[in-house]
């Protein structure tokens, strides 16, 4: 396991723990990984596909996040901003926070940043003058709306999966629904697919086309 990974892990186990402070054997490990990664970000995001699509388009731009000093970490869920931003301020690991946030979720990552210190961000846009970057829905629904339904379906179709996917279009609940909206959903079916073609479509994004997000948060880290 490599040091970027070691250090996600302890900083999610970390940030799990009872109350507003966490165990001291999670906190000085959590130190020691970051002085060996020479952390200066640490970017958050909603879920483990972000953080897929965020690597994948590191590594399409020819970048190790990890030798830069930044590591992605997934929260599980946007609720829990306050808690991870707290780890990360002056009385914690002491780095720049980032990120992804739906635009659904955004009060939570406002409330977070003021709460903790990092700043006031008191119009929408102003959170990205705090690093931190809104999809419009999610990033799923950045990256279909990037690469349009039929360039999805043609990494379903390399990925082995257009088969199913047609299959999945016939069910009864899908059959009124948009195309955009069958394939936010067929992601999701699976454990690990979302996951999955988080990366596949951020690999097969366009260089000249990327979701606005996405592009801002590589260029801001």
């Amino acid at each position: 396991m490599d040091t970027a990974t070691r250090f996600r892990q302890t900083v999610i186990s970390w940030a799990a723990g009872d109350g507003d402070t966490p165990a001291p054997a999670e906190a000085g490990a959590a130190r020691e990984l970051a002085a060996d990664l020479s952390l200066r970000t640490v970017v958050l995001v909603e879920g483990v596909s972000d953080r897929a699509a965020v690597e994948a388009l590191a590594e399409r731009q020819g970048r190790t996040l990890s030798a830069e000093g930044v590591v992605v970490v997934p929260l599980g869920g946007a609720t829990s901003i306050t808690r991870y931003l707290r780890l990360l301020g002056p009385d914690g690991l002491d780095v720049r926070p980032a990120g992804l946030c739906d635009a659904a979720e955004q009060r939570f990552f406002r409330q977070g940043l003021e709460r903790t210190g990092f700043g006031t961000a008191p119009a929408t846009g102003d959170l990205e003058a705090l690093g931190f970057f809104t999809c419009h829905a999610d990033l799923e629904d950045e990256l279909i709306r990037a690469l349009g339904t039929d360039g999805v379906q043609q990494v379903i179709d390399d990925q082995g999966d257009l088969r199913t996917f047609r299959l999945f279009q016939r069910q009864p609940a899908q059959r009124e629904r948009t195309v955009e909206a069958q394939l936010r959903r067929f992601m999701g079916t699976i454990g690990g697919r979302k996951e999955h073609y988080a990366r596949a479509l951020t690999q097969a994004l366009d260089p000249a086309h990327l979701p606005g997000p996405l592009d801002g948060l590589l260029s801001h880290i």
